[in-house]
């Protein structure tokens, strides 16, 4: 997502529930294929660096990589395009290598739309900054793929499809999840995990085509997903069809009020 669109407080916490149930499970993978760092150790370290700050590092590590280096490594997800990220880097920074006293590596990974713009410099006197920024999509999704864990098959989802279609990409990451999990119940989550992180990618634009391939993991009348992508088949049904009320709500599988509702919302936008 751009700066110009953020998430809603409910989605940001739907990404973040998402990202704090996966990390650990991901973040080998993501140092080797994104961050080009083989670790031969990593050491948890804890996040509360200061008490008055209001957000704690993603991923917080002491790394020992393979050559021998040993350095605390910092990592950021971002969604938003976020011009002031390079100060927030900067201040991280300060308070990292004062607690800890070696080499700090720092990293922020773009999971949102589009190609991020941040400034990943800043120069002044005494001070010559930098953090290195990578996109996600950088990655291709196949290296997901190949997983055998849950967790980090669904992040296939962000990265790069390559020549496939959303659609395919997507029937190809639900098929390896069925391949790696047995139980019903924790398919049924990682499922909707990747409906979490599709909406991220802006796949959601895209949703009816994809909807047959997992409409049957999913509770259709509590479904996010689902729900606004009955609400735009209705729109359309609305606008480009001469269909009766009822006949609509019959075709999307809703209430007449539903589509009531939708209807009269048309008319005030209009």
């Amino acid at each position: 997502m751009n700066s110009k669109r953020k998430p809603s407080r409910r989605q940001s916490s739907q990404y973040d529930k998402v990202f704090k149930e996966n990390i650990e499970a991901v973040i080998s993978s993501i140092m080797q294929n994104l961050l080009g760092i083989t670790a031969v150790s990593l050491e948890e370290l804890p996040d509360d660096i200061q008490h008055t700050k209001e957000r704690k590092p993603d991923v917080l590590k002491k790394v020992t990589d393979s050559q021998g280096n040993v350095f605390v490594l910092q990592i950021e997800f971002q969604v938003v395009d976020e011009p002031e990220m390079v100060y927030r880097m900067l201040e991280y920074k300060a308070m990292l290598l004062r607690k800890y006293k070696i080499n700090v590596e720092q990293f922020v990974i773009y999971i949102g739309k589009g190609e991020p713009r941040m400034m990943t410099q800043f120069k002044s006197k005494g001070i010559d900054f930098e953090y290195q920024l990578r996109s996600i999509k950088a990655v291709d999704y196949q290296l997901f793929l190949k997983s055998s864990k849950p967790e980090e098959i669904v992040f296939a989802v962000l990265s790069n499809f390559g020549e496939d279609k959303p659609k395919v990409a997507i029937e190809k990451i639900i098929e390896r999840l069925e391949e790696t999990i047995e139980n019903d119940l924790s398919l049924k989550k990682y499922i909707n995990q990747l409906r979490i992180l599709a909406e991220l990618r802006k796949l959601d634009l895209k949703i009816d085509e994809i909807m047959e391939s997992i409409a049957k993991y999913l509770n259709e009348e509590n479904d996010y997903f689902v729900v606004k992508a009955k609400r735009k088949m209705v729109e359309k049904l609305l606008t480009k069809t001469n269909h009766t009320i009822a006949e609509i709500a019959e075709f999307a599988s809703v209430t007449i009020d539903f589509v009531i509702g939708i209807k009269q919302k048309l008319s005030a936008d209009k």
